[in-house]
């Protein structure tokens, strides 16, 4: 073992015959904190709404983890994205049909990119067997024992999901309240589904079946809207986990004597725990790109709903002025607060736990310019080099890196698109017909 040598002027570690380097080690109570029980309850969530349709995730060996495209969770996940072009081809065909609106293509946006984020889902389980094994291979070099992970992914799954469904059942009230408006003559339910969701029933004659299959539909879209970012912040977390992990040992060791087999060892743990990253964002690239991507157009729209049509309450389908609503007539415009604040608050949290990966991986350079100079060696100068030289972070299709700027760019997108959605839907420009499509058009919630 290395024994340590104390004076008032330096720490010195000093070999033995075994020649090995004494370090804190903790010794943890609990097994290790792996990705298969750390994502379970998320994974679980997700295919329960037709996600990556993959066997194996209730376990928590590995190399039972496959994609197998004759289970029943595949020709679950086919059939569900033909209910979603379904519904994505009915919006295109109410627009070709109709004057085009900005609020008339959200249907289209919103159920379009629910498709690509399911195909892109299905795609991702085609790899998702061998990114687990890998995790898992890394996770025995170098077990990982932190106890609050799988809590905070649980607590997060839970949080997001139950303010998506608090968003969902304030939009159904407003559609309630707007149906008793316009369709006071006709069956409740006919009159929701017909007000809720025009792109299909002023096409194909009503039934109950198909409201009831059009409302699971919609509700479905919600989900995975809200998921892929639930599904971003959970990988995030553990790969964060894991770079700390190393920034642990690090922190430490700052400013001691030590040999250039720990510095060597603790490069080759970062090297690896970087790789990890690389290899995580070359399968989830995709998804992080729609995430963000949704989330500033629905920023935008929302912002602008909420101005327009929230404060005002001059739609056509308005209940305010007769005040015979739940919420005295002021469901849309609850709706549309919640659902913008929510918005901004789950956009804002993506983007600064996506980006702790890129600042947990800078953590090593203070520590490593801070190494005495008599034990400084070329394993220090390679590890600064690899820290220093390489940004290793999330990102959408490598369009852009998710760090902490990337907020304030998203920012000022926000505002600039804004003003343009402001001009673009001017009010010489409107007429009743369209202020009747912008509020029978539902934007997404859970």
């Amino acid at each position: 073992m290395w024994h340590k040598f104390h004076s008032k002027t330096m720490s010195l570690w000093i070999p033995t015959k075994k020649n090995k380097v004494h370090v804190k080690e903790i010794k943890p109570n609990s097994a290790p904190a792996t990705f298969q029980k750390s994502l379970r309850a998320t994974l679980i969530m997700g295919q329960l709404f037709s996600l990556l349709p993959v066997v194996g995730i209730y376990g928590d060996n590995a190399a039972n983890v496959r994609f197998v495209r004759t289970s029943w969770k595949c020709l679950y996940s086919l059939l569900s994205f033909c209910g979603q072009v379904f519904m994505t081809s009915m919006c295109i065909y109410k627009l070709a049909c109709s004057v085009t609106s900005l609020k008339g293509t959200t249907p289209i946006i919103f159920y379009g990119t629910t498709c690509i984020t399911m195909m892109m889902f299905f795609h991702m389980a085609k790899s998702w067997p061998s990114l687990v094994q890998h995790i898992a291979r890394t996770e025995q070099l170098d077990p990982l024992y932190d106890k609050t992970l799988a809590k905070r992914c649980n607590i997060t799954c839970f949080v997001v999901l139950m303010l998506a469904l608090m968003e969902h059942i304030l939009s159904l009230l407003s559609a309630f309240a707007e149906t008793m408006i316009c369709h006071p003559n006709k069956m409740f339910y006919e009159g929701f589904v017909k007000q809720f969701y025009p792109w299909v029933f002023n096409f194909i004659p009503y039934s109950p079946v198909l409201g009831g299959f059009t409302q699971f539909l919609h509700f479905q879209s919600t989900f995975i809207w809200n998921f892929s970012d639930l599904f971003v912040i959970c990988m995030s977390y553990y790969l964060t986990s894991r770079l700390q992990h190393i920034n642990e040992k690090l922190l430490d060791a700052q400013g001691k004597y030590l040999p250039e087999s720990f510095w060597k060892s603790t490069r080759e743990d970062y090297c690896r725990a970087t790789q990890l990253v690389r290899r995580v964002d070359d399968v989830i690239s995709g998804i992080i790109f729609i995430s963000f991507a949704n989330n500033l157009f629905f920023i935008c729209l929302q912002l602008f709903n909420t101005l327009e049509d929230g404060i005002k309450g001059t739609g056509e389908c308005s209940s305010r002025t007769k005040r015979t609503t739940l919420l005295r007539g002021y469901e849309a415009a609850s709706y549309f607060l919640f659902s913008l604040v929510y918005l901004i608050s789950r956009s804002i949290a993506v983007s600064l736990i996506a980006s702790q990966v890129n600042t947990a991986s800078t953590v090593p350079a203070p520590v490593l310019y801070d190494v005495p100079s008599p034990v400084y060696c070329v394993e220090v100068q390679r590890f600064l080099d690899q820290v220093n030289g390489d940004t290793v972070a999330l990102s959408g299709l490598q369009f852009f890196s998710v760090t902490r700027g990337l907020l304030l760019t998203v920012a000022g997108t926000i505002v600039t698109y804004e003003l343009v959605m402001f001009q673009f839907n001017s009010p010489s420009d409107s007429t009743p017909s369209l202020t009747n499509v912008t509020l029978t058009t539902p934007t997404p919630s859970l």
